[in-house]
């Protein structure tokens, strides 16, 4: 049979190995004890300024727990098979150093609101990592973005052919996506910082009444206002699951598109070998496996979400054990934002872009459509009916086997009048780009805009980032 455990007192058996099998979560909440220690020294000093404890006892516990945080940085620190929890199995090793005063610390507190701050602990560092690998990928994308911001390539709707756009113009595109990321990380750490500490089981603490002292001192920049809400919220856990899957949705994105250039029938990039990999079968293979698997991936960071969101459906009174089930499906989508992030970085950064190829094919597929009619709207016909004669022009080029730019001046005007030697200027993938200068255009000085504004930002998100939070209690 499992031994008793911290409410053990109570029952005249001990705990059944099955259920203990079920319950016990040392398996994925060990990751939390650096955030449980420094959450219970937090406690400590809680209870010391409660004049609970002496200062002798205060003096041996902070002692011992910075120890525990040296032993545990070292692998020196490891539950037993007995530990049910990762708060459990830190209690008893504190209570083994230091026997006269380790029972003292979970005085006013309960194992309810002591998971929710560890967990809200270690997401927001966690969080801030993600960031700091989303940066180095934002990074890239504008350094693609600024060398590529000439190069013309086929723009797509429906994977089929539809305007020209510069390869600049299409790194932005996913930059700007990435740039959205980070700011909602950003967003869900200002929800996130809310320490529930104090409220205890669910109806808050007898013994420790200061809540904002320790919010403070775990670098929480608030705590929570109804002790039933503390234990029982993980709608920041939620959050944080949608959040990356959105992320990985983004990345999915990506990593479609290196996949479709790389393909022979594309050919408008070629994989570096460090991040291809071959066939047992075939010798001649060279596979994006690591787009793959991002792309793959992404069904597992929305299935994490949707995991939580149907555990969280309709649990009444503030904490239940179901509760248990929040942490694997976020640390899960964690460790997965975080493998495929340094990939995604990778492969972009050592690809080799066939421009000449791009550019060739870029007025292809009759993308210059659109600039026939525009054409012929800025000298006074209404779009509708200047779609109409472009669709002419399109058909007449489809008859003949070739492209618009390739009409006659003489087909052109028996299609309309207007259609005249001014046309040849902007009927160019030069002309059509540089026409696009709209703010959020693929022209030159468009994309140069687009470039100062991520910058701007870019400089927020890394200052944020780089925090480095839990400093007061870690360098203690």
């Amino acid at each position: 049979m499992a031994k008793p455990q911290l409410w053990g007192a109570r029952f005249t058996k001990s705990m059944s190995n099955d259920l203990f099998k079920l319950s016990r979560s040392t398996g994925f909440d060990w990751r939390l004890a650096p955030y449980d220690i420094l959450q219970t020294m937090a406690h400590v000093e809680a209870l010391f300024q409660e004049q609970v404890i002496s200062q002798a006892q205060y003096t041996k516990l902070n002692t011992a727990l910075s120890q525990m945080l040296k032993d545990l940085k070292k692998g020196k620190l490891l539950p037993a098979s007995e530990d049910e929890d990762v708060h459990s199995a830190l209690e008893r090793i504190l209570i083994e150093r230091v026997p006269a005063a380790g029972g003292w610390v979970r005085s006013g507190r309960s194992r309810n609101d002591q998971i929710a701050c560890d967990l809200r602990m270690y997401l927001r560092d966690q969080v801030r990592e993600i960031s700091r690998q989303s940066l180095l990928l934002l990074e890239l994308l504008m350094k693609l973005g600024a060398q590529h911001a000439t190069d013309p390539v086929p723009g797509y709707t429906h994977t089929q052919r539809a305007q020209p756009v510069t390869l600049g113009h299409q790194f932005l595109s996913h930059a700007q996506a990435l740039s959205r990321d980070l700011d909602r990380y950003q967003d869900w750490d200002h929800r996130a910082s809310v320490s529930p500490l104090g409220a205890g089981a669910l109806a808050g603490s007898g013994i420790v009444k200061q809540t904002r002292m320790v919010a403070s001192l775990l670098a929480f920049d608030d705590y929570s206002r109804n002790s039933l809400d503390a234990v029982s919220d993980r709608d920041f856990v939620a959050e944080l699951l949608f959040v990356i899957s959105l992320q990985g949705i983004h990345l999915s994105k990506i990593a479609e598109e290196i996949i479709l250039f790389t393909t022979k029938e594309f050919g408008f990039a070629k994989l570096d070998d460090a991040w291809g990999t071959g066939s047992s079968m075939m010798p001649q293979k060279k596979n994006a496996d690591g787009a793959e698997l991002t792309r793959g991936k992404v069904g597992r960071l929305i299935g994490n979400l949707t995991a939580l969101l149907t555990t969280l459906k309709a649990l009444p009174f503030a904490y239940n054990r179901d509760l248990q089930e929040d942490k694997e499906p976020v640390f899960d989508s964690v460790d997965t934002i975080l493998l495929t992030l340094p990939v995604m970085t990778g492969t972009l950064a050592s690809m080799e872009f066939n421009l000449e190829k791009l550019a060739s094919e870029a007025g292809t597929g009759f993308s210059l459509a659109t600039e026939i009619a525009d054409f012929l709207t800025l000298r006074g016909i209404d779009f509708k009916t200047a779609h109409e004669i472009t669709g002419q022009c399109v058909k007449l080029a489809e008859s003949k086997g070739v492209e618009l730019v390739e009409l006659s001046l003489s087909d052109l005007k028996k299609i309309n009048k207007n259609l005249n030697e001014d046309l040849l200027s902007v009927l160019t993938v030069k002309g059509s780009i540089n026409n696009r200068t709209s703010a959020s255009g693929t022209s030159v000085s468009s994309v140069k805009a687009q470039l100062r504004d991520l910058a701007k930002n870019i400089k927020k998100q890394k200052s944020w980032a780089n925090e480095t939070i839990f400093r007061k209690l870690s360098d203690a």
